[in-house]
């Protein structure tokens, strides 16, 4: 009897993270990190989970939209859709009527990340293999089948990526025994919040040095002055050889951008986050002219591989910053790696929210073993929050990733936490929502 997707179900999950303002930036002054949380259900009983990571307000909307794409999903065979995961995101993000509400980009690009996320996730439980590792052996034939190139051929073809990945084959062995060793290295994002007391940022900052990391990123954007007097504080924490990143969380204009980084330059910065809008390449390109050689970091709110190929044929980036949860899933990140790869320039993904660590290392670690076959000048971010919500949490090891071994995506949430943080009627929503009036939502 075949066995059938019997199921897409997307749940409302939101922690309170405003209420100590960790989170806290520029431009979302009190976030509340939450999930459109996806389970896929089969026939057999396996599940696979995913997520679409918000900030709060609109996390329904996403949850509404992982709804809209279940039906293209459910009633499938499962092998048939674990078989040809390049044809089920074309399917997701290809709808004809549903693709309006994008095309390829926004909350409905979001939904198709966490359902393929999840997909993605069953898989590698069925292999018995934690996601890094089922993609790294993948034969580079059966990784660029899962790529929709269209729209990329000016800038990478399937041939081009076919000869990256087989480029970095014979080494695969070697680097998958050196990542098991070794882990991977990371940076923390920790110590830097703009919420954060000066003995806070300072205590953290201390700690992240003790553990390891041997980079740090601190949150600008609001007061020059206030940036200048905590990049101050952080670089005479820490001392000169570790690097100092900052993010502006989009808060700047390119001239503006360009005038408040000048006073911070003389604290050696290592690069500049998100300066500005998010879908400004000449403005990036324009920036990182003028502030170099602090390198220009973006692509956490980048809609898709449209965009980043557009990033990286403009030389408007030093550092490409993907998401696990932006774009959609791991198909859509498989083919911004190779683009990263054909221009030479270094991943260092986003992560911290509500399961982007636990996720995005599998990205990267593939990256590593299967595509650029380097980690010089990567690192994945870190953030120190929300870790013991998933059934199997980072592991940082002296500032470095220890690669999971558990089979999956990593975006598998406890039942518990699931039950206590839904909204609204979760037990750590239910409070505000009856004092605020709030019924059913």
């Amino acid at each position: 009897m075949t066995e059938l997707i019997t199921a897409v179900e997307a749940y409302d999950i939101r922690f309170p993270t405003s209420r100590h303002l960790d989170g806290s930036d520029a431009m979302n002054p009190e976030p509340d990190y939450s999930a459109a949380y996806v389970i896929v259900r089969t026939g057999g009983g396996q599940e696979g989970h995913g997520l679409a990571f918000t900030v709060g307000r609109g996390n329904e909307i996403a949850v509404a939209a992982v709804e809209s794409l279940a039906q293209l999903v459910t009633g499938l065979p499962v092998a048939e859709v674990l078989g040809d995961l390049g044809g089920m995101s074309r399917r997701l993000t290809g709808d004809s009527q549903l693709r309006w509400l994008g095309p390829e980009k926004g909350v409905i690009h979001m939904a198709a990340g966490a359902v393929l996320n999840a997909l993605w996730d069953l898989r590698a439980r069925r292999a018995g293999k934690p996601l890094w590792r089922l993609l790294s052996e993948l034969p580079p034939e059966e990784i660029v089948d899962v790529v929709d190139f269209r729209y990329l051929e000016d800038a990478l073809t399937r041939e081009e990526a076919l000869a990256i990945l087989r480029t970095a084959e014979p080494g695969r062995a070697e680097r998958r025994a050196r990542l098991l060793a070794e882990g991977y290295p990371a940076y923390t994002t920790t110590p830097g919040w703009l919420g954060y007391t000066d003995d806070k940022l300072v205590r953290l900052a201390e700690e992240a040095v003790a553990d390891g990391f041997r980079q740090i990123k601190l949150k600008v954007g609001a007061d020059q002055a206030e940036d200048v007097r905590r990049v101050r504080l952080a670089r005479e924490t820490v001392g000169p050889d570790v690097r100092i990143a900052v993010d502006a969380n989009q808060a700047w204009n390119v001239g503006q951008a360009v005038e408040w980084l000048a006073p911070l330059a003389e604290f050696d910065l290592y690069w500049i986050e998100e300066p500005t809008s998010p879908d400004d390449v000449l403005g990036h390109a324009a920036i990182r002219k003028q502030v170099a050689p602090i390198k220009v970091a973006t692509g956490e709110h980048t809609h898709n591989r449209v965009m980043f190929k557009q990033f990286l044929q403009a030389g408007a980036i030093d550092i490409l910053q993907l998401d696990a949860a932006r774009v959609a899933g791991v198909n859509e990140n498989i083919a911004i790696l190779l683009l990263a790869a054909k221009f030479g320039v270094p991943v260092c993904p986003h992560a911290g929210g509500v399961g982007l660590c636990e996720m995005v290392q599998h990205l990267s670690m593939f990256d590593y073993v299967a595509v650029s076959g380097t980690a010089e000048d990567r690192v994945i971010e870190y953030i120190d929050h929300l870790h013991e919500h998933f059934t199997d949490p980072v592991v940082i090891r002296d500032g470095r990733y220890v690669a999971p071994e558990r089979p999956g995506g990593g975006a598998e949430m406890r039942p518990a936490s699931r039950a206590e943080y839904a909204y609204p009627h979760g037990p750590q929503w239910a409070a505000d929502t009856v004092a605020d009036g709030v019924d059913g939502l």
